[in-house]
């Protein structure tokens, strides 16, 4: 049977190329993501001439962060199949007793997600994959999620694209492995000379609808690290930006805009040293002048000295038409990285009168072009992570056990939270054109409720105990009729109650004024 690492040593020849195109990449933008091979904490990496390419990246995977996983809402939904949804249909009541325990469910798994702290991890990885196109995650039995950049693992795929073999390799020290794996430092570590560190590999295979891992040190097995794991439930996720056909990594989103991000990085070298060249001032005097530089050299400011101002002339580098138009290139450049990373603020045009409505037609735009982007990671990360964190939290006991053959996770972010914005923009139009139309009683036509519940459904906002039911209006109503009934009956018997009062009181009058005898 194959090593660990000759298995590693073999698939590393497939990464290298990507490897090297992911390192160029982060060399333009944040070099820290893929360092060079052999860096360490003290290593000085290259500081790029220009921000552009750092501020896209932090501005794209913050817009891809909140799509993925939005705060304080579910970034799925349990979806009942339509055999189980008739079935359930016929009972009375029995379906918005099971909608109300998928949502309690939902919610669990993502509070799991939250108290784990998932959100730091992808906000790396979401860099990751932006800059270099590739990043592995590892979701363990408990705890957080763990990255791996592209210079620490090798996959492999079939043609479809689907995962066939893993491997990952890391750089341990020997006094944080467990006793019984410190045993086997002990006695094969001294034939390589390693002291500081060792080599610690995993290796994952998929076969069968399962996936077979195992951990090796000095090409033996760590025993009690074999394990097996379903396929739709693997705590590995070997994520890619764009997918390529045929081949086992994907590309980065900057290498799209490579050249761009290239030139940009050489004009701006070439206006920052020349800026900084033009910017030394030098006083040249004429050799056959009166005036002595040592006067000038030597003189405060204001002070008066002897000479000729014709011998004193400034030493200037007369590029100012040179650098103008290396500007308005930088300029143009810089105007399709800002629509390229989302940066909408500067895509807005620079006016005095610059409308909310532009601001916002101009906003969704740019978050448009993300829905290619969101096919991948909803297929990849998404999905996966969903089904991971139920079976890990039914295996600990924090959820019950859902059947799979009734219940489906499905996404509820990136293409399809577009396609609802969509709905909800038609649906706008639709009532303002309506009423524009015919006027404000054509509403009268409309089915309140069911409005409220597509409008709220458009922004996947829960509205229970927000918007009244059906049966609250009902009994809203009837109170109304009744409170109305009352105040109909109190008038009559009032001025009966007042008409006999006021007869008492005129016959006691009436005592009271006659004569004794």
């Amino acid at each position: 049977m194959q090593t660990a690492k000759a298995l590693y040593g073999k698939l590393e020849s497939d990464r290298n190329p990507y490897l090297r195109r992911g390192r160029d990449c982060a060399k333009l933008t944040i070099p820290t993501l893929l360092p060079e091979e052999g860096s360490t904490g003290g290593s000085t990496f290259y500081t790029p001439y220009q921000s552009v390419g750092a501020r896209g990246v932090t501005n794209l995977s913050s817009a891809l962060l909140l799509s993925l996983l939005p705060p304080n809402q579910p970034f799925f939904r349990l979806v009942l199949d339509e055999q189980a949804l008739q079935e359930i249909s016929q009972v009375p009541g029995a379906k918005a007793e099971l909608d109300a325990s998928l949502a309690s469910i939902e919610r669990a798994v993502v509070r799991e997600i939250e108290t784990n702290s998932f959100r730091v991890s992808l906000s790396e990885a979401l860099k990751q994959l932006i800059v270099t196109g590739n990043c592995l995650l590892h979701v363990p039995k408990d705890g957080g999620m763990r990255l791996f950049r592209l210079d620490r693992y090798c996959a492999e795929r079939d043609p479809m694209g689907n995962l066939k073999t893993i491997v990952i390799k890391e750089d341990v020290s020997p006094n944080t492995l467990p006793e019984e794996v410190r045993e086997i430092v002990a006695a094969y570590g001294s034939a390589h000379g390693d002291k500081e560190s060792c080599e610690l590999y995993t290796v994952a295979r998929w076969d069968g609808g399962k996936i077979y891992m195992h951990q090796e040190i000095y090409d033996q097995i760590i025993p009690g690290s074999e394990g097996k794991y379903d396929e739709d439930k693997s705590p590995l996720m070997a994520l890619r930006f764009v997918a390529e056909q045929g081949s086992a990594y994907g590309r980065g989103y900057v290498e799209e805009y490579y050249g761009d991000l290239n030139s940009l990085e050489g004009l701006s070298r070439a206006i920052v040293e020349g800026s900084a060249a033009a910017a030394k001032v030098l006083f040249l005097c004429s050799p056959n002048g009166t005036t002595r530089p040592r006067d000038i050299a030597r003189s405060n400011n204001g002070q008066i000295i002897s000479g000729n101002a014709q011998d004193v002339t400034v030493l200037q580098m007369q590029k100012y038409n040179d650098f103008r138009v290396a500007m308005e290139t930088m300029s143009m450049i810089n105007e399709r990285l800002n629509y390229a990373f989302l940066l909408a603020e500067t895509a807005i045009r620079r006016a005095e009168r610059v409308t909310a409505e532009e601001v916002r037609l101009v906003s969704a735009a740019v978050e448009r072009s993300l829905g290619g982007l969101y096919s991948v990671l909803s297929a990849e990360f998404s999905l996966p992570l969903v089904r991971r964190m139920m079976d890990r939290m039914t295996k600990s006991g924090k959820l019950p056990r859902v059947p799979k053959k009734y219940v489906t996770p499905a996404v509820v972010t990136g293409v399809p939270a577009l396609g609802r914005g969509q709905d909800l923009q038609k649906l706008d139009t639709f009532v303002v054109g309506l009423t524009q139309a015919l006027g404000p009683d054509a509403l009268q036509h409309l089915n309140i409720s069911e409005y409220l519940r597509r409008r709220a459904a458009a922004l996947s906002l829960d509205t229970t105990g927000l918007v009244k039911t059906e049966e609250q209006l009902m009994q809203e109503a009837q109170q109304a009729q009744e409170a109305q009934m009352m105040q109909s009956t109190i008038p009559p018997v009032a001025s009966k109650m007042a008409g006999a009062a006021g007869q008492e009181l005129a016959n006691a009058a009436r005592e009271t004024t006659e004569p004794t005898q």
